[in-house]
């Protein structure tokens, strides 16, 4: 037994990424500064989309993506009941109304089939925010059809899915979609401290954002509502935020990037032996459809039909054993501060399943194989008591 917990997920931090911070830190810049800028630009490269504006969180990207859009009070918002809290309080915040759509048992993402039979009965919303559970995508192709159809937007919380792919075109492509939303907080794909973007290719959305996360201030000469040119001189134009990235936080997440590509290899192999090791259990697996995902997560469900065992059961016998595991997520509609809209548990069979019996277990690029198969014994062994 060890004698340090091993993490679910944890940062990995490399010599030359301090050495970049701790130039940072040397230079004129601590604030929002050119290394931000280059952040941007590295991002937009990668991803093959025209704008990115990076901010503090990606909570905070989500917000101010949902006020971009136009969304306002006595609007409608749609989401996967199956997410972190942010993918509804991002709505929230503009004042607008929540709706929950059931998630599919196959990958975990928002049901299609759901989505597809609420809009044929209900309003449309203004915006549905698909989330991209553990990097895995969901069906855009579908839902962007489906957006066309009703006429709503759409937000990528892709929260966990920086460098997975969907139709060839990496995630954040917004091929399908109106804006992408991204996270950098230490046990993503790869972090900035704290920190998120979002992307888009609608300059209109994209100059809307950039005044959000800024106060509201604007100092482009050509949206000026007064002829000034002096080099001090600003507008504050609507009400916005400080929900500006760092340049200390951006030159982690340029040095962190470039190891993208390391990073994603390194979970892979600790999907597949879980997927090799773990097959013969009384578990649950995603279905998933291909592996051009970023693993951000390894889900798997206890599966009642084979087992008596409880899932929480599992959660405290591998506590002991100084492993630590996590849910991801407790549904949405069964939050204390969304009792409010009086959802109903029926309407979310299959998120209700999911969280009675899944867990996260730990994978992070530099998980040690003998590590994982300490995890992965300890698990049998629970089965076997």
């Amino acid at each position: 037994m060890y004698k340090k917990k091993i993490p679910y997920s944890r940062q990995s931090i490399s010599k030359l990424d301090i050495k970049e911070v701790v130039k940072t830190l040397k230079s004129d810049f601590l604030t929002s500064g050119p290394q931000v800028l280059k952040f941007e630009k590295e991002i937009q490269k990668y991803l093959k989309v025209k704008y990115a504006v990076c901010v503090n969180s990606a909570t905070s990207a989500l917000h101010i993506s949902c006020m971009a859009l136009g969304l306002r009070k006595k609007d409608e918002f749609w989401t996967s009941t199956n997410s972190f809290v942010a993918s509804a309080n991002c709505g929230e915040f503009c004042g607008a109304k929540l709706d929950l759509v059931d998630i599919n048992l196959d990958d975990f993402n928002i049901s299609l089939e759901q989505l597809e039979k609420k809009l044929i009965n209900k309003k449309s919303p203004k915006i549905v925010i698909p989330v991209h559970l553990a990097g895995y995508p969901s069906d855009l192709k579908k839902i962007s059809y489906l957006s066309k159809k009703h006429n709503f937007k759409i937000i990528e919380d892709a929260s966990h899915a920086f460098g997975s792919e969907y139709m060839k075109s990496k995630i954040g492509s917004c091929k399908y979609s109106d804006i992408a939303v991204f996270s950098f907080h230490p046990v993503k794909i790869f972090t900035s401290g704290e920190g998120g973007v979002l992307v888009t290719n609608n300059k209109n959305y994209y100059e809307k954002a950039l005044m959000l996360r800024n106060h509201g201030i604007t100092r482009d000469k050509k949206r000026y509502y007064y002829k000034k040119n002096n080099s001090i001189y600003y507008e504050q134009q609507i009400l916005g935020y400080n929900y500006r990235l760092s340049d200390l936080h951006a030159a982690l997440g340029s040095s962190q990037l470039k190891k993208i590509h390391i990073f994603e290899k390194l979970r892979f192999k600790i999907k597949k032996r879980y997927d090799q090791k773990l097959n013969k259990l009384p578990l649950l697996f995603p279905k998933y459809k291909n592996t051009n995902f970023s693993n951000h997560l390894y889900i798997v469900l206890i599966d009642p039909t084979k087992t008596k065992k409880k899932r929480d059961s599992l959660i405290e016998f591998l506590n002991k054993k100084m492993i630590t595991t996590s849910v991801h997520y407790i549904p949405i509609h069964k939050q204390p501060y969304y009792k409010k809209y009086n959802f109903l548990s029926k309407n979310f069979r299959n998120s209700n399943f999911y969280y009675n019996n899944a867990i996260s277990l730990p994978i992070f690029p530099y998980l040690t194989t003998e590590k994982q198969n300490y995890i992965i014994k300890c698990i049998e062994k629970f089965f076997q008591k």
